[in-house]
């Protein structure tokens, strides 16, 4: 609805209305819900199962963006929000008839690892796992450290990705000179090197401390932007596009799987919700600020560095992140269940 009436403003207000408020809105709701239905559908590989799921958003931008600039270039911009409304209309059937929210719907369970399995039927734990913070009441949810070093840590990712990248880039590649289907190129190969990245953050969270996994992605993101001020020519930012994007959306699988194993993998929808609130006030706290530093400073040099500097707070934060829960053993094997 957001979409279809965009392409059919005629005044400013209009425009906030139903791009800022009805689709962000939207744009807030589908993360968490993602989270919840990949954390309900996988035990085991459940950080690998997030990042590949993550993906969706850079296989996006790879097949969408330098399409949609390119028809923005030729016949304006309502010709491409019509692609996409389009391209929106033809998912939602899928979604109804194939997308399930739980596996037991269709009466399976959770994917698990043959040594889960056998836990799961001592009424035990396998190795590595962690027994949840016991948490009640939402309020409870907010005296925990967990909660808002990583709300702080999902803030930053808002500021350096949405905010900064996802609102400046393009106006600030076109400044220096570069074309804009240049720029918008940048922007899919950025989105392919995501794939790698994700994939790979969440392949790595299945096997290492996730907290260590947030830490590195946050500080690689940092490091990159102290490159963009300086990005004059198109090869240039194909470099700074590989290294940001191996990064761009590999905080999420680390920061699902803390969010899981803190607070209890039934509670990860509601709890994942409330962090990416901070996430999008980030965001929204970039865009406007980055537009105000370059009014102030004529470019976007200073913003740029802030987000740098901001991202590497980001990872210094996300290696303050508490021991999440207490590891439980397996239950020795009885003879009862060798013998079954």
């Amino acid at each position: 609805m957001g979409l279809t009436g965009t392409i059919f403003v005629q005044e400013l207000w209009q425009l906030i209305f139903l791009w800022g408020i009805v689709l962000g809105i939207a744009t807030g709701v589908t993360p968490p819900l993602g989270a919840s239905i990949a954390t309900r559908w996988f035990v085991s590989r459940r950080g690998l199962a997030i990042g590949i799921m993550t993906n969706a958003n850079a296989a996006g931008q790879v097949i969408f963006l330098p399409l949609l600039m390119a028809v923005i270039v030729a016949a304006g911009w309502r010709s491409a929000l019509m692609i996409i409304a389009a391209v929106s209309v033809i998912l939602i059937p899928a979604i109804w008839l194939w997308m399930r929210d739980n596996p037991a719907d269709i009466g399976l369970a959770p994917f698990r690892s043959e040594k889960e399995i056998v836990s799961k039927r001592q009424g035990g734990y396998a190795r590595g796992d962690f027994r949840p913070i016991s948490i009640e009441t939402v309020s409870e949810v907010f005296k925990t450290s967990t909660f808002w070093i990583l709300s702080g840590c999902f803030f930053i990712c808002g500021v350096t990705a949405n905010g900064l990248i996802g609102t400046h880039l393009i106006p600030h590649a076109i400044e220096r000179g570069i074309p804009q289907m240049t720029a918008a190129a940048a922007v899919g190969v950025m989105g392919g090197a995501s794939f790698i990245g994700t994939t790979f953050s969440g392949w790595l969270v299945d096997r290492v401390d996730p907290r260590k996994v947030l830490a590195v992605v946050y500080a690689l993101r940092g490091s990159s932007l102290f490159i963009l001020p300086y990005v004059t020519e198109p090869i240039a930012l194909f470099v700074f596009a590989v290294i940001y994007g191996l990064d761009w959306y590999a905080s999420a699988p680390a920061t699902t799987t803390i969010i899981a194993q803190s607070f209890g993998p039934e509670r990860v929808g509601r709890i994942f919700g409330l962090v990416f609130v901070f996430h999008q006030l980030g965001g929204a706290s970039a865009a406007i600020g980055g537009g105000w530093a370059h009014i102030q400073f004529g470019d976007y040099q200073y913003a740029f560095l802030i987000g740098g500097c901001m991202g590497l707070m980001a990872a210094g934060l996300a290696l303050t992140l508490r021991t999440m829960g207490r590891p439980i053993p397996a239950i020795p094997v009885t003879s009862e269940f060798a013998n079954a």
